[in-house]
Parts: C-alpha cells; sequence; structure tokens
C-alpha cells in the first residue's frame, strides 16, 4: 500500500494506538509519527516526518538487523534512542516492511520502551526484587540476544561455567565451552530464537566450573516483547545428578535382570555381568573365579592369610593392553581382591590408597596398566552364593571427568554382584550335574565299534546345548551269528541324567534281546513290555514309576551272506539309503508306534542291498536342527550324503557341518555303515538226509572243504561239531536239516531244521548215555547258540582261526 502522507496526525489517525509507531519511506526518510512516538521522545509530527530515520538512533544497528533490513526481511532486538532533548532511551524497536504503489518497500517501525521500575505500596522497588530473584535463583540462569549470544548470566551461572558475566558477554556457548557436547544447548538457544518455542532438554556434561560431569536438565524458553516478537532466549540450568544417578542405578538393575544368566554357562554368565557393569558403572570391569567353580566343582573354603589364586573369567573394558581373560592371576593376602573375599564385603579405593600401591608393586603387569591408563578409583566385590564363594569381581574408573566411587555406587555394585553370583551358582550346578550326566552318557554309549565283517560303520554322538541338556540317544552296532550285524538307533524323550539312564537300560536289553537273534519286529515288541514294565513300575517292587518314559528306536540286522537288509521301526524317522551309483533315497517302512504305548504291532522290511550300499541311521535332533521344518531337515540330508566322502569319518563330519549350526539344541546320534559282501567261496551247504548214516559224510565233507581253505588245523574239532550238531538234529529235529561253513573271522558252523524245539545245556550223570554232546561243543568253540526263523531253526558255532587274534570264550546262548 501507499506510505501515509506526511503530517501531523489526529488522534482518529490510524497511527494513533497509545504505541510509538513511525513510518519511512524506501530512502528511510519518516513519512508517519504517531503520538505514542512524541510521547517517547518529545518530537511532534511536524519536527519528526521529513528527516531521516537513523537520526533518531544514538547507537549504530547490530549488523544483523542491517543485514536483515538489507534483505528486506523483518528484524526485532533491542536499540538506544536520542529524544528531542538529546537523552538516551533504551527500546525494544520492530521494523516490518511495507509494501509501496511502485513496487518499493518502506518500513512500519514500532518502539517500546524498557519498563521503568516500579514502586510496591511498601516502597520496595520491583525490579530490584526481580534482579534478586534473577541473581538468587537456585536455578543456573543466562540471558542470551536473538543471535545466541550471552547478554546476563546470574551468578550461579557464572560459577558453573567458570567465568564472570564480563567475560561472558558476546560470545556464544560453545565459543566459550567448545567441547561438542555443549552444541546440544547451542542449537536449542538457536531454534527457539528462530521458532519461539521452549525446548527441555538432558545433557551429561562436565562444565568448567565443576571437576567431574554432571547431569543438568536445561530449560530453554523465548523471551517475548508485547508484540510477540522474540527479543532474547532464557536458559535455565538445573543439576540433576544424584536423581540421574539414582534412576541409573534401578535401570542397570533392571537390565542385569534380564541380562545376566541368560543360559547355564558359567564363563557366559561371568561375562554378562562385566558386559552389564561396562560403560555405565565403571570403565573396567574383571570377574574372577575360583578355578572349581568353572568345572562345576564345590569351592573350598578360602585360607585365611593366604595368597588366592583366581582364573580371569570375564573381562570387559574400553581401554587395551590387560591381562586376556582365561589367564590365572595371584592375589596376596591384602589385596582388595583376597579382602572382599575374606570379609564377604565389597570395598571402595583411590588408586592411590597405601593398600593399592602396594598391591600394585607386586604386580608389574597390572601396574604398567595403572601407569598407561590412570583409572583413579576402584571397587571390588564378591561373589558369594548360598555361603559359598565363588570369585570376585573388580570395576575401575578411568575417565578423569567422572567421580571416585562412593558408598553409594558400592551398594548398587554389591547388589547386582549378589544377582550374578545367583546365576553364577546356578550354572555352576548344572555345569556339575551336566558332566556327571555326560560322563554317564559315553559310559553307556559304545566305546568302539567291534570289529565284524558284515558292515564298515562309524558313529557320532553331540549332546544337547546347555539349556536342553544331555538326552537320551543311543547308537550301536552288534555283531550277530552268521556273519550278521544288527545297526541299533534310538532317543528316549527327555534329557538330564533320568535320561542317560533309561538310555542306558534300554541299550543294554537291546543288546540281551539282539544275542537271542530275535527278528527286528519281535524285538521291538520285546522291548515295548519292557518299556511299559518301567513306567508302571512293574520292573522291580522298590522302584518308583517312571511315567513319562517313552522312546522311539530303528533295529536293522544285515545278513552279508544274502546282502539283505530286515529293519523294523518303533516310531523312528526312516534310514537313508546311498545306492553305490550315489542315489540317496530314504527306507520308506511300515512305522510302529514309539516305545511305551504297547497294544499296537510292529512290522519288518525285507531289502536287498548291493555291495557298497550306505546305510544312514540317525535321530531327529539331527533333521530337526534349529527348529527347522523336518522336510528341510530331509533335504539337506540328502544333499549332504550325495557328496562322495574319503571315509565314513569324514561323512559324519560332512552331515553334522551341513546339518547343525554349532551346538545342537537336542542331542543328535548318527550311524553310517558301508555293507559289504561275503565272498561266494567262503561259503559252503549240504542239504543232508535224516539218516544216521549222513553223519560221517558231513563229517568228511567239513574236512575236505577245510582242507581247500587251508585251515587243515581247525579239522578235528570242527568234524566233532559238526558230528555232534548233525546227529543232534537227525535224532531231536525235523527235515530238511542243511549243513552251512562259513569262513569269516572265525570258521562258522551251522545246522538248520524244521523244528521249533532248542536245544539246551545240561550235566550228564555218570551213567547217562547222553548229554555230553553240547557241553562238548560249548568248551570246543568260541561261541554257539541258537536262532528261530519262521519255521524250523539254527544251531551254530563258532571256531576261532588259528590267524585270528584270540578272543575271550563267552557263554552260550540258546
Amino acid at each position: 500500500m501507499d506510505a501515509p502522507a506526511a503530517g501531523h496526525h489526529e488522534p482518529s489517525d490510524p497511527l494513533d494506538t497509545g504505541e510509538a509507531v513511525a513510518v519511512t519511506a524506501p530512502d528511510g526518510v519518516l513519512t508517519g509519527w504517531s503520538a505514542g512516538a512524541r510521547r517517547l521522545l518529545g518530537y511532534s509530527a511536524a519536527e519528526a516526518v521529513g528527516r531521516p530515520a537513523a537520526d533518531l538512533l544514538a547507537s549504530p544497528l547490530p549488523g544483523a538487523a542491517l543485514e536483515r533490513l538489507a534483505g528486506q526481511a523483518g528484524w526485532a532486538g533491542p536499540v538506544v534512542l536520542r529524544d528531542r532533548g538529546g537523552r538516551s532511551v533504551e527500546c525494544s524497536l520492530r521494523a516490518r516492511p511495507l509494501a509501496t504503489g511502485d513496487g518499493r518497500t518502506g518500513w512500519c517501525l514500532e518502539a517500546v520502551p524498557a519498563q521503568d521500575g516500579e514502586t510496591r505500596e511498601d516502597g520496595r522497588d520491583t525490579d530490584t526484587l526481580l534482579r534478586w530473584s534473577f541473581d538468587q535463583s537456585p536455578f543456573a540462569l543466562a540471558v542470551y540476544d536473538p543471535e545466541g549470544r550471552f547478554l546476563r548470566a546470574n551468578p550461579r551461572m557464572e560459577q558453573q561455567l567458570g567465568a564472570s558475566e564480563r567475560e561472558l558477554r558476546g560470545l556464544r556457548i560453545t565459543e566459550h565451552m567448545p567441547d561438542p557436547r555443549f552444541q546440544r544447548p547451542e542449537q536449542a538457544v538457536d531454534r527457539v530464537a528462530a521458532t519461539g518455542v521452549p525446548e527441555h532438554i538432558e545433557n551429561h556434561v562436565r562444565v568448567p566450573g565443576e571437576p567431574y560431569a554432571h547431569a543438568w536438565i536445561v530449560h530453554v524458553d523465548p523471551l517475548k516483547d508485547p508484540a510477540g516478537l522474540v527479543q532474547g532466549v532464557q536458559v535455565a540450568a538445573l543439576d540433576f545428578s544424584e536423581q540421574s544417578a539414582a534412576r541409573e542405578r534401578l535401570a542397570l538393575l533392571n537390565e542385569a535382570s534380564t541380562r545376566i544368566g541368560s543360559s547355564l554357562d558359567v564363563a557366559r554368565t561371568a561375562q554378562e555381568l562385566a558386559d552389564v557393569a561396562v560403560p555405565v558403572c565403571a570403565d573396567f570391569a574383571s570377574v574372577d573365579l575360583l578355578d572349581a567353580v568353572l568345572h562345576g566343582d564345590e569351592p573350598a573354603p578360602i585360607p585365611v592369610g593366604a595368597p588366592l589364586m583366581l582364573r580371569r573369567t570375564a573381562i570387559r573394558s574400553h581401554v587395551p593392553g590387560i591381562v586376556e581373560a582365561g589367564d590365572l592371576a595371584r592375589y596376596p593376602a591384602f589385596s582388595p581382591l583376597e579382602r572382599c573375599l575374606a570379609t564377604g564385603r565389597g570395598t571402595v579405593h583411590r588408586i592411590t590408597d597405601p593398600e593399592v600401591v602396594r598391591w600394585l608393586s607386586q604386580d608389574t603387569d597390572r601396574a604398567d596398566w595403572v601407569n598407561r591408563n590412570r583409572p583413579h578409583s576402584l571397587m571390588a566385590v564378591p561373589l558369594r552364593a548360598r555361603g559359598v564363594n565363588l570369585g570376585a569381581a573388580l570395576f575401575t574408573r578411568l575417565d578423569p571427568t567422572t567421580p571416585p566411587y562412593t558408598e553409594d555406587d558400592l551398594r548398587i555394585v554389591e547388589e547386582l554382584a549378589a544377582r550374578a553370583a545367583v546365576c553364577i551358582d546356578n550354572a555352576r550346578r548344572y555345569t556339575r550335574e551336566r558332566t556327571t550326566t555326560l560322563a554317564l552318557q559315553h559310559s553307556l554309549l559304545p566305546q568302539g565299534i567291534p570289529e565284524q565283517a558284515a558292515v564298515e560303520a562309524a558313529g557320532r554322538y553331540l549332546p544337547a546345548g546347555s539349556q536342553a541338556g544331555v538326552g537320551g540317544d543311543w547308537f550301536d552296532v552288534i555283531p550277530l551269528s552268521g556273519a550278521r550285524v544288527a545297526l541299533v538307533v534310538g532317543d528316549v524323550v527327555g534329557h538330564g541324567l533320568h535320561a542317560s539312564a533309561a538310555m542306558g537300560r534300554l541299550r543294554t536289553a537291546v543288546r540281551t534281546l539282539a544275542d537271542v537273534d530275535l527278528p527286528p519286529d519281535e524285538l521291538l515288541a520285546h522291548l515295548d513290555d519292557l518299556v511299559i514294565r518301567l513306567s508302571t513300575g512293574l520292573e522291580t517292587a522298590a522302584e518308583p514309576p517312571t511315567s513319562d518314559l517313552g522312546a522311539t528306536c530303528l533295529y536293522a540286522v544285515y545278513d552279508p551272506a544274502s546282502r539283505t537288509c530286515s529293519l523294523a521301526s518303533a516310531g523312528h524317522p526312516w534310514p537313508a539309503l546311498v545306492t553305490p551309483d550315489g542315489t540317496v533315497d530314504f527306507l520308506e517302512l511300515p512305522t510302529g508306534p514309539p516305545l511305551g504305548l504297547g497294544g499296537l504291532p510292529f512290522e519288518s522290511v525285507d531289502v536287498e542291498l548291493p555291495e557298497g550300499s550306505l546305510l544312514a541311521l540317525y535321530t531327529d535332533g539331527l533333521i530337526e536342527a534349529r527348529g527347522q521344518d523336518i522336510d528341510a531337515g530331509l533335504r539337506a540330508l540328502r544333499s549332504a550324503l550325495a557328496d562322495p566322502a574319503p571315509s565314513l569319518e569324514t561323512t559324519c563330519d560332512i552331515v553334522l557341518k551341513a546339518l547343525l549350526d554349532g551346538r545342537p539344541a537336542d542331542d543328535v546320534a548318527l550311524l553310517v555303515a558301508r555293507t559289504r559282501a561275503l565272498d561266494s567261496r567262503h561259503i559252503v551247504q549240504w542239504d543232508l538226509p535224516a539218516d544216521p548214516a549222513v553223519v560221517a559224510e558231513a563229517r568228511s565233507r567239513t574236512a575236505a572243504q577245510l582242507h581247500t581253505w587251508d585251515l587243515d588245523e581247525l579239522a578235528f574239532v570242527a568234524e566233532l561239531v559238526v558230528s555232534e550238531l548233525v546227529t543232534n538234529a537227525i535224532r531231536h529235529a525235523a527235515p530238511p536239516i542243511r549243513l552251512r561253513l562259513i569262513k569269516d573271522r572265525t570258521l562258522i558252523c551251522e545246522v538248520c531244521d524244521a523244528s521249533n524245539t532248542a536245544p539246551h545245556l545240561r550235566r550228564a550223570r555218570i551213567f547217562d548215555e547222553g548229554g555230553r554232546g553240547l557241553m562238548l561243543v560249548a568248551q570246543l568253540t568260541e561261541r554257539w547258540g541258537t536262532r528261530h526263523a519262521a519255521t524250523g531253526k539254527t544251531i551254530w558255532a563258532e571256531l576261532p582261526l588259528a590267524s585270528a587274534a584270540p578272543v575271550a570264550p563267552t557263554s552260550g546262548t540258546t
């Protein structure tokens, strides 16, 4: 709009609002003058209009004001004017641009005089009270101009900043305090000056007037004139270090309750304590434990007055160069750690305390570290739980801006250590139980795969991670009669000592039933009955029932003579088969119920395997690792078995690495076996008529065959055994009768008949004519026994070869 015409304005004029208002043309000449302006400076409208506005200034405008006015932007700030009598008048001036008709910009100037002091009815000066309020405020107060420069500071602010108001005036915050952490309040002052919106921040810094860093609450508020323009910024800072420390202590204990004790591993729990302490309450923390604790044992009492040996178990530090975790540290009897363990109470020390100086004089490595990093204080607290000393923790402060430790710090750290000690002791107790269970588990597992000709085998057992504990998985390789072999994999439900003990009982039962030469389905049926009896307490009257006992099992019998494998499953995963051409598949078995359910049958399947086939038997912990889908686990197993390997041991390693990531979540048993086939030249058999006269022929055929095999030294004994077994079959059994000789690691003599009646040993009396035959066989052979088939039975005996290593004889099984 057009600038107002020059001249005196009557009270009805729009400029006469009671305020001191003037209008200038674009060239800075006054064109309007209000009555308020006349009252402020004494010039009439006739005297003021036409004069340059700059003539009314008692001092030049600030540079920032000139820059904004040159850019035709509004400005507000303090100025000093000169009235008609030449006196200085302090005012707050606000300049607003006005558009003129010719496209140029004039200015509307509004001046508000500084408030004169008011006097209360009791005669007290209000300004004096306000000044006292500013000077005596418990807050550290400062006032800044719109450019963020110091104008005023009360004595408390001067004390905190370590400078007088005169020294601070005209400086920005970071010009006096270059620490980058002071950029936050400076940026807050700039934002409040620009927006007029108050801000509140928390900052943890060391101000020049304090030796250590404090926690501050800083209120940044705008100072506005009656027109709403920001004329300055006020900062009020309050030290709330005590409240902040209390809040941090509560947060520390809360964090400790969630972070410490996440596992049942002693070393990891100790590391969690060190991690929680740094950097919240220490710059360096170490947790030192007695060696017995790391092994799960009960620590011995600490001798009074003797040096203390502790294992550096966990370290957390912001500085390098300290003894590595795992090292053994010796602490003299007068050292803080030994004292805190002896007394059961924590201690606070300055690094210059005599006992600390004496301790460092005997520990050169630690003394060198102290000289490099210059810590100023430390705390030593014991780790005790349930009346047992476990070790001690050392906390050290290095940062010179942090205060030395106090008794308040010690109380919170003692509570932290007490909570951690319970978790460490729980882990110690679990370690002891786990060690015992693992020892039992390994003693019950095969200590080596026995030598036999049917298969080449390798196995692995991996216990579960610390949270789950040792389980009841097992595998076994059992040599059977007739050069056959049984392959077993089982999984007892549950973890811990109970599962390991149950696994041992089931493995023993399987070996006993296998020695009877039961078919796989019958063996699983007998094993199922045993689990039911154990679950209901019927096995022994004195033993309580174990109602949660359950297991799965896969039992396979491989015959290298016929290359036939007979398998039966009790709720167990199917085995994998790798044929010689590299094809991998899973044998689909009629899976029976898990052991312990009872009432449902088991079924065997016979599979003919090419020589050199690979069978992989495993427990579900292998294919269900880390919670993955079972189909994904089977695909990974198929892929791992498809890769050729130089040995079965390597195959086991490949499978475990491909399917498991570190320690498994559940224990795992894996058994791989490569099948072999007996040389047909080492097997002969003859069908014999049920005629006593054929006994002599059987003996002669046996002698001739042994001569062919270069086993003449066995001919005499073998003829006696064959004669006895064939005679018994003719006298007491039914045809057809078959004699079979197998040259393996031993000489195996087998006589088959169609009778299900099993012979048994008995001691013949003096005048008995019979009863000595089987006793003679038992004495002359290494092993002998009977196995039953669907129709008939086979009586067998094994004679050691002269070139074979001697084997201790065992009792026969009938």
